[in-house]
């Protein structure tokens, strides 16, 4: 009730100020909302090279991107407390002519924009093993209005670009749209592995921060967070480091709740990744530990070895949902314990034509010109 209230009253200040500001003209300006980044990031560069586009980047708390301004380029931060920026974030959204988001803002609900303004949703990811949208499970426990208040944010989207026809049949059930707004460009973020100045470039700079590189193979564990998550790593780093530490360095990137007070007892061995990208550890990737996250959708471009670490498989499915039953769907083998995951490492148990028909099949559109594709769709 009181999350309710919270979110009503400030839904009604932002649509006073966005009608106000709504007075204003629209400007040659495209302004985007923010809480992942890496898919604005390419669209941004891309939009900047090749338009004369104003550029307005709208930070959410969630957003550790660290976007700087340019000539063209302005960043502001999108969060209430910082309220000077906020005003000037609710101007911009009222008079650019394309915005962009990449998640769900339930600002969107209640921004009426002009009728020639195109708002794109760029999702934060290429494909989907749980449910989310309309679909996602929680969503019956939320009252009725925050239900239609939900409906109102997709029916907010004019274009969401896919990088597949899977995930645009996703969409459409998720997001409650049709096939007009489903647009077929690729995923602006997996152009990162087809520039291959850019993959030799991050990887001289993983080399550097982590010489054994050079000469030993990288497993990186990258699961999904519980929100009842204990500070306890589900993984026996201790039986990895006894088989693995003579050929191997373990990649974890530790969630803040788990990072305070945590004791690392092999320095040599396993490393804290918070503070990389995604997506650039993934270049340096010799075998992916994941469960249900929409990494491996991405990483199967680069057609290596995954491991499905889904040790509370039932207890998940039954929590959230998946699209499809989790062992046909997963292009790897499952694994419940570390010592499941000891043994499929040392015996290479991974079938990689399996992983190239998953990574044709969710990245059909995506093929390193994504997002020019999107530019091309939009503006030219």
């Amino acid at each position: 009730m009181a999350r309710e209230l919270i979110i009503t009253v400030y839904l009604l200040a932002f649509r006073i100020a966005f009608s106000f500001f709504k007075l204003w003209p629209l400007q040659k300006k495209t302004t985007f909302i923010v809480s992942f980044g890496q898919n604005v990031l390419f669209t941004v560069n891309k939009l900047e090279a090749r338009t004369d586009e104003q550029i307005v980047i709208l930070k959410t708390a969630n957003c550790s991107m660290p976007f700087r301004e340019k000539e063209n380029r302005r960043v502001l931060c999108f969060k209430a407390y910082a309220i000077l920026d906020w005003f000037r974030s609710v101007y911009h959204l009222a008079t650019s002519r394309y915005v962009f988001v990449d998640n769900y803002f339930g600002i969107l609900s209640v921004t009426n924009f002009k009728k020639s303004v195109r708002c794109v949703q760029l999702w934060h990811a290429a494909g989907a093993i749980k449910k989310f949208g309309l679909k996602d499970r929680a969503i019956q426990e939320r009252s009725q209005k925050a239900c239609r208040r939900f409906l109102k944010v997709y029916k907010r989207f004019d274009h969401v670009v896919v990088g597949s026809d899977k995930m645009a049949a996703i969409f459409k059930e998720s997001f409650g749209i049709t096939e007009k707004e489903i647009v077929r460009t690729g995923i602006p973020r997996t152009d990162l592995f087809f520039y291959h100045a850019i993959v030799n470039y991050c990887r001289k700079g993983f080399i550097r921060d982590f010489p054994a590189i050079k000469h030993k193979k990288v497993i990186f564990y990258a699961p999904t967070y519980r929100n009842d998550m204990s500070a306890a790593i589900h993984l026996d780093v201790d039986q990895l480091y006894k088989q693995f530490s003579n050929d191997y360095i373990l990649f974890i990137k530790l969630h803040p709740s788990l990072r305070e007070g945590f004791k690392n007892k092999h320095p040599d061995f396993m490393f804290d990744v918070a503070k990389y990208n995604t997506n650039e550890l993934l270049l340096v990737t010799d075998v992916l530990i994941t469960d249900y996250s929409s990494i491996p959708f991405e990483f199967s471009i680069l057609g290596r070895p995954m491991i499905f670490y889904a040790y509370d498989l039932e207890e998940y499915e039954q929590q959230r949902g998946f699209w499809e039953d989790y062992e046909t769907l997963v292009p790897g083998p499952i694994a419940k314990n570390t010592n499941e995951i000891i043994q499929l490492i040392r015996t290479n148990s991974f079938h990689l034509p399996k992983i190239r028909h998953f990574a044709k099949e969710w990245n059909t559109y995506s093929h390193g010109h994504s997002s020019k594709n999107i530019i091309d769709f939009l503006y030219f």
